[in-house]
């Protein structure tokens, strides 16, 4: 039985490990993070994502526990409203459409409890080194013992570690898109009900979504910036620069600057494409934002993980143990997919892209060769 180690335990990752297991390999998966991440934004499910989770059997739990918006209004900077729908919002597109839009925290819990019984989980630890020979990749883990796989495959998001021990520094692939998003959750002092609150001022704005039965509230604030200084990368820093810039919006700006500054599960980073010539190095190969991220603004970030995925599993399980086979072919047949959806964070900058982009990119892959 083929060892695979997958580096990280948000969705793409043990999405993987769940088709690898239904393949015949062993996968084992390595989250740095002491268990799974709670908080974040809502994600969307869209197009032939939506048969991936339809075929791990997922779909209807997914359905179940989707967000449940009647529509948004869109404010001035002074709270007023200028414009409502009752038909899509910003966050998930047409109300009445087939899309489902589920908070990445239910998403992540849903495909690890699919998983757990039959994949390994390593939490609490990290790659640090990756050595490969004739027999297998050599890894050592920052806590645990070194071990040695089959294949390697680096699920771990924007700053992916496998990637940069594989490939190089994160600056040769990193594209950035001239903003920072922050996500953060708070309790419901606007008494939001089943409803959306967008508002833009100058060159920054949030969106502000109710959960949990209305009683908690998911903020979403982006700001435009170019590259921030790297000593202002981590958390803390980036946690003053958003409370800053909330404390001095008119509507809302005082709570909403004390809701930052309090969150446990602030969550900031720059919206960034990741743009290679190639995924895969020897034994290694990458998978969603680690090799093909587009970004939270194109809205298809989750559906390439999952898409990602069963393409990855299939052309391996396909390649009757010829990795360098399989990595072409799953080059080959995600990378259409994945330059159709980079481009809708492009297409309207400020904006969503349009729906007929967001509908050709979304079904732009079969799941069956």
């Amino acid at each position: 039985m083929r060892t695979v180690l997958v580096s990280g335990g948000g969705i793409a990752g043990p999405v993987l490990a769940h088709w690898l297991h239904r393949h015949g390999f062993a996968p084992t998966v390595v989250e740095r993070a002491p268990g799974r991440r709670p908080g974040g934004q809502a994600v969307d499910v869209r197009g032939v994502a939506l048969d991936v989770v339809e075929r791990m059997g997922l779909l209807e739990q997914v359905r179940r526990e989707r967000t449940r918006m009647r529509g948004m209004s869109v404010l001035d900077p002074d709270g007023n409203e200028v414009h409502r729908s009752t038909e899509a919002t910003f966050s998930s597109g047409r109300l009445d459409g087939e899309d489902i839009e589920v908070l990445r925290e239910d998403l992540v819990r849903m495909v690890h409890e699919h998983t757990r019984s039959d994949v390994e989980y390593l939490f609490g630890d990290s790659v640090t080194a990756l050595d490969e020979d004739g027999t297998g990749v050599h890894v050592a883990f920052a806590h645990g013992p070194s071990r040695t796989f089959d294949l390697v495959v680096g699920a771990d998001g924007l700053h992916s570690t496998v990637r940069r021990l594989a490939f190089g520094p994160e600056e040769r692939f990193a594209h950035h898109l001239g903003s920072y998003l922050s996500v953060f959750g708070a309790d419901n002092f606007l008494a939001l009900d089943d409803w959306q609150m967008w508002l833009r001022d100058g060159d920054a704005g949030f969106g502000i979504m109710p959960v949990r039965g209305n009683t908690e509230l998911r903020i979403a604030f982006g700001f435009e910036s170019a590259p921030l200084a790297r000593d202002l990368h981590d958390q803390g820093a980036l946690r003053r620069i958003v409370v800053d810039k909330l404390a001095s919006m008119r509507w809302e700006g005082p709570r909403l600057a004390e809701a930052a500054r309090r969150a446990p599960d602030f969550y900031c980073d720059a919206m960034a494409q990741i743009r290679m010539e190639t995924w895969s190095r020897g034994r290694v190969t990458l998978l969603g934002d680690a090799g093909y991220c587009p970004s939270p603004l194109s809205g298809q970030g989750t559906s390439l993980a999952l898409v990602g995925a069963h393409v990855l599993a299939d052309c391996l399980a396909r390649a009757e143990g010829d990795h360098r086979t399989a990595y072409a072919r799953y080059e080959r047949r995600m990378r259409p997919f994945v330059t159709l959806n980079q481009a809708l964070a492009t297409e309207n900058p400020g904006g969503p892209a349009s729906e007929e982009s967001v509908e050709r990119a979304k079904n732009a892959l079969s799941l069956d060769c």
